[in-house]
């Protein structure tokens, strides 16, 4: 845990005053009621095997409580002018029964439970239809503000769920301290997981793991001899790391993609060998212990591994993206090289420019900006920088947004990071339409949100069919760089007073990487 209390009644508080202000006039003065279902265990397919359990981010999000099958029963007054009787609070738990003892572990006890969660009034989910009773009668002009909607349980004459799910997310959108805290932790041990496997395949290419070392002879393989030849292994590594070091879940299914693949955005297959090819005449890299195996008939080809991937703690989650050498005695190649600076130069120049009030649409063409002049550097491109991003033909090989929020869930409050009705949005930048085509995040910074940071640029076949015939593109110069698969860079980054603070803590420059993948330190 993070130390410090989680502040369920004050993101209550912080919500209802976000529904007020979102309420038509003739629904201000009632009193308002939300009430939320949290999930439940769930089973796979029509068996009693449990799947696992993840509270639904909202019902965390005002309870801190992560208990399956509980609910909130909350009432705001506004017209009650004292703080403490304007917001009545409470939780409802399922009691133990006989069953949760032998098969699970069992919820907490009412009193257990006080201990636990920052809410007042904690009762057993039995009494839960003669309180919202109770309250319907004590107030029969409140209004209900529901999740999910159409639920059974909940009163229907008066219930909505038309204004809740959006305040939700508003309120959801800046951080408090507690919420910070809890995604620094994410980051800190997907940071070190995004490390381990790197120092692993660089402890293969010092000839540290030998393939087939201690399998198939009187033990399996350890850990620390695992030998990464395969996204599986990859992953496999990441997803212990993260485990090891207590966190339950990842905040989503990791991508792992090795050479062509990593232009791939959302790969999540993770099923692929490497890629190798036979020993070549005078070849003097990747043979015997930098082999990444003994096979001598075969070498590793020099490729880059993207892996995308951060773990969850206590339903707060990382996001980070690292790209690394794979083969090459754990370098990269002259033209990834080219690349992975590029995109390097994208984030880091972005981060730089991160801070309250400027809009993300400025960030994201930036990168734009950034990677037409290195295109043009490199003899990519050809022509003039402006005629190029009016073009839009950057987006063919940077087709995505530049991040989004992040909090309880990866892509974070949607409808109040992008909102439909939008006017702040800059009128007078230079580019393309297509450039925020798919944009998840539309809005000026404010202090307290968290944003990932992860420009790309990739070379997909299906995408590149796009620009075929443009005028702009050195289309054989294109052909060496097509094998290359991608580079993503992707940190988690917090909006401060004055600038940004970048939680993500493993590095991502050129020569700490090539250091560590090549076993060097």
């Amino acid at each position: 845990m993070s130390g410090l209390t989680y502040c369920a009644t004050a993101h209550v508080q912080r919500t209802f005053e976000q529904l007020m202000n979102g309420l038509p006039t003739q629904l201000k003065d009632k009193p308002q009621v939300i009430l939320l279902a949290g999930g439940n265990t769930t089973f796979r397919n029509d068996t009693d095997r449990e799947l696992p359990f993840r509270q639904e981010s909202n019902f965390y999000y005002l309870t801190g409580c992560s208990v399956p099958g509980s609910f909130l029963l909350a009432l705001y007054q506004p017209e009650q002018t004292d703080p403490s009787t304007r917001l009545s609070v409470k939780l409802s738990i399922p009691a133990i029964e006989v069953a949760d003892l032998m098969w699970s572990v069992p919820p907490p006890t009412i009193e257990e439970a006080k201990q636990l969660f920052d809410v007042a009034d904690i009762a057993y989910s039995s009494e839960l239809q003669s309180a919202i009773d109770s309250l319907l009668e004590s107030h029969p002009e409140a209004v209900f503000h529901t999740l999910p909607r159409n639920s059974p349980l909940f009163p229907t004459h008066t219930a909505t769920d038309a204004y809740l799910l959006s305040s939700l997310h508003r309120t959801r959108l800046i951080k408090d301290e507690n919420e910070i805290s809890m995604l620094r932790r994410a980051n800190d041990i997907s940071s070190r997981a995004h490390e381990t496997v790197m120092r692993v395949l660089g402890n293969a290419v010092q000839g540290k793991i030998l393939q087939g070392n201690g399998a198939g002879i009187d033990r399996p393989l350890l850990p620390g001899e695992w030998l990464i030849e395969k996204e599986a292994e990859a992953e496999a590594i990441f997803v212990a790391s993260c485990r090891r070091e207590g966190a339950v879940h990842q905040a989503y299914l990791p991508i792992v993609a090795a050479s062509k693949r990593a232009a791939t955005l959302h790969y999540c297959c993770n099923d692929r060998d490497f890629t190798w090819g036979p020993v070549k005449p005078h070849d003097h890299l990747n043979h015997g212990a930098l082999a990444h195996g003994p096979a001598p008939e075969r070498q590793l080809e020099p490729q880059v591994l993207l892996i995308d991937a951060g773990c969850e703690w206590d339903c707060y989650s990382a996001d980070i993206t690292r790209t690394m050498p794979v083969g090459n005695g754990g370098k990269f190649t002259e033209k990834s090289k080219q690349i992975y600076s590029l995109v390097l130069e994208m984030q880091q120049k972005s981060i730089a420019t991160l801070r309250p009030g400027v809009h993300w649409d400025t960030i994201h063409l930036l990168c734009h900006q950034i990677l037409v002049e290195g295109f043009l550097s490199l003899g990519l491109f050809k022509g003039s920088k402006d005629e190029i991003l009016r073009s839009g033909i950057s987006s063919a090989f940077f087709p995505h947004g530049v991040g989004h929020s992040l909090g309880m869930d990866v892509h974070d409050v949607p409808s109040a990071s992008k909102p439909v009705d939008n006017t702040t949005i800059p009128q007078d930048n230079v580019g393309h339409p297509k450039f925020y085509t798919y944009l998840r995040l539309r809005l000026p910074l404010a202090e307290g949100m968290v944003v990932t940071v992860e420009p790309g640029i990739y070379f997909h076949e299906h995408l590149l069919k796009a620009v075929e015939e443009s005028e702009y593109v050195n289309h054989d110069l294109l052909k060496e760089y097509r094998e290359m698969g991608g580079v993503r860079i992707e940190d988690d980054v917090l909006i401060t007073s004055d600038g940004c603070e970048n939680l993500t803590k493993v590095r991502s420059d050129v020569e700490w990487l090539e250091l560590v993948c090549s076993g060097e330190i």
